[in-house]
């Protein structure tokens, strides 16, 4: 049996958020039944459990740059790498708000994982949340994170008696929401963010005791709870089962509205539930100063409503229910740099109005993609996007909802990268539990994927497409330039920091000074076997001086081969290279 911590560390992180994602992974879909507010979209617990699948990938990410396993990150590092993950891949209002909890709790945990900063992260938590909401409502995520830190905070014992006491708090809190949102006391649903909390918040309690809590409150000492309000115990309602006391209008047992029932929506801070909301939903992030947000808030909330704004440092995550969806990217635009935008519209998305959405197209091709540049190629192409960001990998989620975007029976999924593989296959597993035909064609990296692009051809039978594609990226060798960012050990000797690394087929073979001549080494290595053409793609800060260059140097050297240039834009590498 392993250790119990005595405080957060990293390791406890690590075991958090792994723990966390089992839970809503479990109840992902009777989170997803009992959602009624703000929008009855039915995908509360899809978008908290893809939120703290980022967050858990990016923990993993720290754990992983320790190479040797000797030791354990930081803990600072595993908290700032959870808040990190948890903001980038926030989705909805209720993993928006998550992200800002887990940003509010890792700025105390980063200085110690103790009872007394356990008890001030859940309290500064809070408060962040509810600051990042533009009108809180009460009987909401907020309300419940308010209860587990006002619970906490009167805790002065152990990290054990803390966190229980936190989650007893959240649970007595997520009992009482239909008695102050009306929409949920006319469902008899208690509210899905809440519950959703009230997950995450378990899963911290089995990993500092190394037990599940009990579906019910508890007190510090094992005793019976009191009842709420004087009335019997509410325990967290299991599958939407509703809230004892309370009506179960248009719900039959298990809490899952009955077709043609309307269950009541509305704006996450409209006063009156019930009144038909906005149409679209919007999220980005967004890279911007503190001025241009407070600017960008006030803004966003003339436009629409359930508006939330977290962040900090320089990165935001914005989201935001309006009419005019346009003029909230427009918004994001005059702020800063807005990018993974998202815009989904009610109507359609969330199976409102399906008799307008189009018939399927029969394939479509979803391709990931390491720059703004590659995305517009491939979308001039026909081909769905999925822009993966400097080390901000896209989760199995969004790639899902990649393929729901392509709206196609069948689709062929490039992820491009080798460390996607994993991810991709999740992905396309999901896909196919919806009715989509998918094929993987495991691509490792960007070139390859325009390659098999390149010879995409939609009226021919799907497997002879899938086979053609797949060859043409199997017959494309592709490299890479690198900085290395430290001294270490490679397959072409030992690299200092600074220096430029030539990676062919994922293997460092070049180590040079500067990147015009690492890249010259490169191509001629490459050219060496054999190649009709050569692919460059240049990224944001590279000049096109450079490209000029090594197309000149290709031609003076290969006279049969030749060479096209693309601007990938703001991408990891600042050259990818390949050859066919």
């Amino acid at each position: 049996m392993p250790q119990l911590p005595d405080d957060l560390d990293a390791v406890a992180v690590r075991t958090w958020c792994s723990l966390a994602l089992e839970a809503l992974g479990r109840e992902r879909a009777e989170i997803d039944a009992i959602n009624v507010y703000p929008i009855a979209d039915g995908d509360t617990g899809t978008n908290l459990y893809l939120t703290v699948e980022s967050a858990a990938a990016a923990v993993e990410a720290v754990f992983a740059a320790y190479e040797t396993g000797a030791t354990a990150p930081a803990t600072a590092d595993a908290v700032r790498a959870m808040a990190h993950g948890a903001l980038i891949g926030a989705r909805g209002n209720s993993g928006t708000i998550l992200a800002q909890l887990l940003r509010g709790m890792a700025g105390v945990l980063a200085d110690g994982g103790d009872a007394a900063h356990l008890r001030l992260a859940l309290t500064r938590a809070a408060d962040a949340a509810r600051q990042a909401v533009a009108h809180p409502v009460e009987g909401t995520v907020l309300t419940v994170a308010a209860a587990a830190s006002e619970a906490a905070a009167g805790e002065e014992s152990d990290l054990r008696t803390v966190v229980h006491a936190a989650y007893d708090g959240a649970l007595a809190a997520l009992a009482k929401t239909p008695e102050q949102l009306a929409v949920l006391g006319r469902a008899g649903v208690v509210d899905a963010g809440g519950r959703g909390l009230v997950a995450v918040l378990g899963a911290l309690v089995e990993t500092v005791t190394g037990q599940a809590p009990v579906r019910g409150p508890r007190t510090a000492h094992g005793k019976a709870p009191t009842p709420v309000d004087g009335g019997s115990v509410v325990g967290l309602p299991v599958g939407g089962t509703p809230v004892e006391g309370v009506p179960t209008a248009g719900f039959p047992a298990g809490g899952v509205p009955e077709a043609g029932v309307p269950v009541g929506e509305g704006p996450l801070d409209c006063p009156e539930d019930g009144v038909a909301g906005p149409a679209f939903e919007v999220i980005y992030l967004l890279e911007a100063g503190d001025e241009q947000v407070a600017r960008l808030r006030t803004r966003l909330d003339a436009l629409g409503d359930s508006l939330v704004v977290v962040g900090g440092d320089g990165l935001w995550h914005v989201h935001v229910h309006v009419d005019d969806a346009g003029a909230a990217v427009e918004a994001g635009v005059e702020a800063g740099r807005p990018y993974r935008i998202r815009i989904t519209h009610f109507a359609t998305e969330s199976g409102h109005d399906l008799r307008v959405q189009a018939e399927p197209a029969q394939r479509a091709v979803v391709v990931v993609v390491p720059g703004d540049g590659l995305a517009g190629l491939c979308t001039e192409a026909g081909a769905t996007t999925v822009i993966a960001r400097p080390g901000e990998p896209p989760a199995s989620g969004e790639l899902v909802d990649a393929i729901r975007r392509a709206h196609a029976r069948e689709v062929v999924l490039l992820p491009n990268d080798a460390a996607l593989r994993h991810t991709a296959a999740a992905a396309a597993e999901q896909a196919r539990t919806e009715g989509v035909r998918v094929a993987l064609v495991p691509t490792r990296a960007a070139v390859q994927g325009i390659a098999a692009l390149a010879v995409h051809e939609p009226d021919r039978g799907f497997d002879e497409d899938v086979v053609a594609m797949t060859a043409a990226a199997g017959a494309t060798r592709y490299a890479e330039l690198a900085v290395a960012e430290r001294q270490s050990w490679t397959m072409a000797g030992i690299c200092q920091a600074g220096d430029i690394l030539g990676l062919i087929d994922g293997d460092v073979a070049v180590i040079g000074a500067d990147v015009p001549a690492t890249a010259r080494t490169v191509l001629d290595r490459m050219l060496a076997a054999g190649g009709e053409l050569v692919t460059l793609v240049l990224g944001e800060d590279v000049p096109d001086s450079l490209a000029d260059a090594l197309e000149e140097h290709v031609r003076e050297g290969h006279l049969a081969v030749d060479t096209v240039i693309y601007r990938g834009g703001h991408q990891r590498a600042p050259l990818l290279i390949g050859v066919e």
